[in-house]
């Protein structure tokens, strides 16, 4: 049975700053102590990888958890993170109150917009931003009558 998707996983050049900045920008704070592992046979079979080493944390904000990692090994392939219309997995959203205040607000903790406004079509207000480490994280305001609005 599945009960829902548990968490979104981040990887960081810098797993410190990565923890910091979703700290003080979202609220993420971590619950778990750092797990680490090198020469893991066993968890290089889980992975479907060769020679992997890495540093992990869990983070957690409400019902929402993140899973920062920063691998030491194998190096990562260039390009930088991807873009909105790249295939795989490219940004998550976050729910606002305020979009313009948000967006003033992380702007002053490294991310930045393509934009100084969001998107605004009555019912939706969403801007998509990038983290320091250039991960698409989309800001979305929606009308407490939206059909996908969440309930607090």
């Amino acid at each position: 049975m599945i009960r829902g998707i548990h968490h979104v996983a981040i990887n960081s050049p810098n797993i410190d700053r990565a923890i910091a900045f979703y700290r003080d920008a979202f609220g993420f704070e971590p619950v778990s102590v750092e797990y680490s592992w090198k020469n893991m046979p066993e968890m290089d079979a889980a992975l479907g990888m060769t020679g992997s080493a890495a540093r992990t944390r869990m983070l957690r904000a409400g019902n929402c958890y993140i899973e920062v990692f920063e691998y030491s090994s194998p190096p990562p392939r260039g390009g930088g993170a991807l873009r909105p219309h790249d295939h795989g997995y490219t940004h998550f959203a976050v729910d606002v109150t305020d979009i313009r205040s948000e967006i003033a607000r992380l702007k002053t903790l490294g991310m930045t917009f393509p934009s100084v406004d969001p998107l605004d079509t009555g019912p939706i207000k969403a801007i998509y931003g990038k983290d320091p480490d250039g991960n698409i994280i989309e800001l979305q305001e929606l009308a407490s009558d939206h059909d996908f609005a969440l309930e607090i």
